[in-house]
């Protein structure tokens, strides 16, 4: 399947991941409605947001730029020391920004 880069196009595929998007989140709502809420099964839940986000970050650890790099380790620090994840995602973002702007993206 083509979809042309077009204004139309693009505005096509918006629509499309937006419903996609929509329809995972409202079914998944709506599928745990018929599920019984158990120990374990909210335990599987509150460790799944850790596993992806460590899918996400891992990768990124090992093969990203100076500035993802950094913007991990200032994450990492700041969430350690303030326990506020806001403060330390803002540290995080200016500390890649400021290495990529000084230039320093190589390792």
């Amino acid at each position: 399947m083509m979809i042309e880069t077009t204004t139309a196009g693009v505005l096509a595929l918006i629509a499309i991941i937006t419903v996609v998007t929509l329809v995972t989140r409202f079914g998944g709502v709506f599928i745990m409605s018929f599920v019984t809420i158990n120990p374990r099964i909210e335990s599987f839940i509150n460790t799944m947001a850790s596993s992806v986000l460590i899918a996400i970050i891992v990768p990124m650890a090992f093969s990203g730029d100076a500035g993802s790099l950094a913007a991990l380790v200032v994450t990492a620090v700041i969430m350690l020391a303030t326990k506020k994840p806001l403060p330390a995602i803002a540290a995080g973002i200016t500390a890649a920004g400021l290495v990529r702007y000084l230039g320093l993206t190589t390792l």
